[in-house]
This record gives C-alpha cells, sequence and structure tokens, in this order.
C-alpha cells in the first residue's frame, strides 16, 4: 500500500518554449525539444508521519525532443535544511514514487527520463507571489530562475494571462509570466531567457490534485 503523502504549496517554472507552452495544450514544444527548471516551497506538506512544512526544493529536466517521447536526464536539489527521513519523502515524492500512474508531473517526469543524475542537498533562496507574477529562485553555484510578468511590447503595460486545466496533473489555474535561468549544473539548460514562466499554487497528493 502506498504512503499517503500532501503537498501544498508554490511553483515557479521556466522551459524552452514560448509564452504559453504548447505542451500545455497536448500540442509539441515549441522548438522540437524540452528544458526546465522548476523551485517549490512547500507551505504544507507531509509523508506519512514526515512533515514537509516550509521545504523547497528544485527540478532541473532535459529532454531531447518531447517529454512523452522519453530519454530525459533529471536532477532534483534538496533543501539542505531537511533531514534524512525529510530528503527521503522529498526525493521520492520528486521521483513519483508512492504515486499512482500519471498523478502528478513529477511522476510523469520521471517516469520519461531514463537517466537520472545523484540528488544534491543544497540551501535554496526561493521567495514567489503567484498572483503578481513574480519570483526568484536560486541554488548557488548551480541555478537560478528569474520570472515576472509578461509585458506589451508596444506599451511596457504588464499583461496578464492564465491557463485553466480542468483535468491536469499539476496544477488547476497558472499564471503566465516571463522567466530566464542561468545554470552551471550537469545538465545544460541554453535558450531559457524571456520564455515560458509558469507561477502556480500546488495542492497534490499520492492521488494528483486534490479537489
Amino acid at each position: 500500500m502506498a504512503i499517503e503523502w500532501l503537498v501544498k504549496g508554490t511553483e515557479l517554472a521556466n522551459c524552452n518554449c514560448s509564452y504559453g507552452c504548447p505542451c500545455q495544450f497536448n500540442a509539441l514544444p515549441t522548438y522540437g525539444d524540452c528544458r526546465a527548471a522548476i523551485g517549490y516551497e512547500i507551505e504544507e506538506g507531509h509523508f506519512g508521519d514526515v512533515p514537509l512544512d516550509g521545504l523547497r526544493a528544485v527540478l532541473l529536466v532535459s529532454w531531447p525532443g518531447p517529454v512523452h517521447e522519453g530519454n530525459g536526464t533529471m536532477q532534483v536539489v534538496i533543501d539542505e535544511r531537511a533531514d534524512q527521513r525529510q530528503r527521503d519523502a522529498l526525493l521520492k515524492i520528486m521521483t513519483g514514487e508512492e504515486t499512482d500512474e500519471m498523478a502528478t508531473m513529477w511522476w510523469v517526469y520521471s517516469a520519461m527520463s531514463p537517466t537520472k543524475l545523484e540528488p544534491i542537498f543544497r540551501p535554496i533562496e526561493y521567495e514567489v507571489d503567484v498572483e503578481a507574477r513574480r519570483g526568484r529562485f536560486r541554488v548557488p553555484d548551480l541555478v537560478e530562475t528569474v520570472g515576472e510578468p509578461i509585458r506589451n511590447p508596444i506599451t511596457g503595460a504588464e499583461h496578464r494571462a492564465r491557463i485553466d486545466l480542468t483535468d491536469g496533473f499539476e496544477y488547476r489555474i497558472a499564471e503566465m509570466g516571463s522567466a530566464t535561468t542561468r545554470s552551471t549544473g550537469a545538465i545544460p539548460l541554453p535558450g531559457l531567457e524571456n520564455t515560458y514562466g509558469q507561477f502556480a499554487r500546488l495542492h497534490l497528493n499520492n492521488r494528483g490534485i486534490v479537489r
């Protein structure tokens, strides 16, 4: 029997697709491949009897084609403040263990990534305002992502758009933004400059989105 877990918090994601990301609409990625950096902060959560409140994580992923074709590489970065039980719990959640098939984005990413690099345990800086479409996360000497609102190219005014997925496996509503990532890690992440930025509130458990 799977261990019951729950995560409630926020995320900031940046991939190499154009604003809107065709993948959100069952279309192929803008440039044919997929690379992304994603940061998470858990406001409330548990894995069985292991508390996860306040912990952070970062996921670095890359696929040579669309995610569903597989052959990806992924690496999980876990908040160094987590104790051993919390580290094990977060790693299991983010690699799709103790999770129903296809229930979360983490399950999908893991299933489509046969190459899994060793996890890293580092301090993670994270501040995200989903409604304002502003935020950043940083792992020193590894990766930094900054997100901001999309702006009208003529007036410079902030442009607000959202994606509402009624049957997704990650979020119910995501705010669209523009984001840029700089990475020096083992997974190359070129081309993430003023590209698709996603701000979302998460409420997930081992069966998927909590509705």
